[in-house]
């Protein structure tokens, strides 16, 4: 069974910084795609905000460019968001997500984990 396990979220002020870390087990695809997604309070989730694969490719929506950056630790199932230049609007519920990799692209569902709550102040 895929399990995945968010933790790093917490409160800071706007300008400040925060690294998020997802470690996931039980997943026994050789190849993968890993992605952080947030949910605002009100809002419908959004994302993948950051995403990036086995094969070392990355991609992040135009809000979080420039200011996260997205990694991945293969040899340790972990996955981590580093978020610099923090607003609030970038307050959420931050989730990682596994999926397969297939020869050219993701497919499959996502599974999600529990999310870490980001709370940003002004």
């Amino acid at each position: 069974q895929v399990r995945l396990w968010e933790f790093g979220g917490g409160s800071v002020q706007s300008g400040g910084s925060l690294k998020l870390s997802c470690e996931f087990s039980g997943y026994t695809e050789a190849d993968y795609c890993v992605a952080w997604w947030r949910k605002s309070p009100g809002k419908e989730r959004e994302g993948p905000i950051a995403r990036t694969d086995t094969t070392g490719k990355i991609s992040y929506v135009d809000s979080v460019k420039g200011r996260f950056t997205i990694s991945l630790d293969s040899a340790k199932n972990t996955l981590y968001l580093q978020m610099n230049g923090l607003q609030p609007e970038d307050t959420a519920t931050y989730y990682c997500a596994i999926k397969r990799r297939g020869p050219s692209a993701c497919t499959g569902p996502w599974t999600w984990g529990p999310g870490t709550p980001v709370t940003v102040s002004s």
